[in-house]
């Protein structure tokens, strides 16, 4: 089944935690699952900040092949609502000033881990299956979520700052996307969904009346 790419796109900003499988290496051969926050770098790519010392680090050290667990808040029930998982390879990497500041605006908290032994971990994925209900799945490839298109996160950086007196008390805009923006209200993640996919350049121009909408 042809499945369209907006949905996984919406559903991982939508999800403020995931589920990480890696392979352990204390017991080969069998998998390792942790729970982890949700955060994707500019090109959709889910990003992990997590302990040098953490079993899942150890494990992704050894072998970076893993998948990434992720299902939608909506429906009561887990096997009727929307859910997917991708699976890649993790690789290790030091963040830019801007991305550093998009993950920290997600994950506030994590300032303090960053003096700590915690490294910034990202998943490139290979294969996505999506499933959005009963009889709504197929397998997104990686050719596809490669061509996304993609807002800067100096891009994306200059036009918060622009809107950030634009919000009222208790709202923070916490990143924008072609397909969306990601706030948070008093302390609760939500997601605005554009009705279509927009370009940088669009967002540069409209973005004021975008989170007027939007609030």
């Amino acid at each position: 089944m042809k499945i369209t790419i907006v949905p996984a796109i919406h559903l991982l900003h939508e999800a403020v935690h995931a589920t990480l499988a890696t392979h352990s290496t204390q017991l080969a051969g069998y998998p390792y699952a942790t729970a982890l926050p949700c955060v994707v770098d500019a090109a959709q790519r889910p990003l992990f900040c997590i302990s040098l010392l953490a079993e899942h680090t150890k494990n992704l050290l050894a072998d970076p092949r893993a998948s990434l667990s992720v299902v939608g808040t909506e429906n009561g029930s887990v096997q009727a609502g929307v859910r997917m998982t991708l699976i890649g390879d993790v690789e290790r990497f030091e963040p830019s000033a801007e991305l550093l500041a998009r993950y920290l605006r997600y994950q506030p908290d994590a300032k303090q881990y960053l003096e700590l032994d915690f490294a910034f971990f990202r998943l490139q994925p290979k294969r996505i299956r999506y499933i959005g209900g009963p009889g709504k799945m197929g397998w997104i490839e990686d050719e596809r979520w490669a061509g996304l298109p993609v807002l800067a996160e100096a891009a994306e950086a200059d036009l918060l700052h622009q809107l950030a007196g634009s919000v009222p008390a208790g709202t923070h805009l916490l990143g924008m996307d072609c397909f969306g923006v990601d706030y948070a209200v008093n302390g609760q993640r939500a997601r605005q969904r554009f009705p279509e996919v927009r370009s940088a350049e669009n967002l540069a121009a409209t973005a004021p009346r975008i989170v007027a909408g939007l609030l």
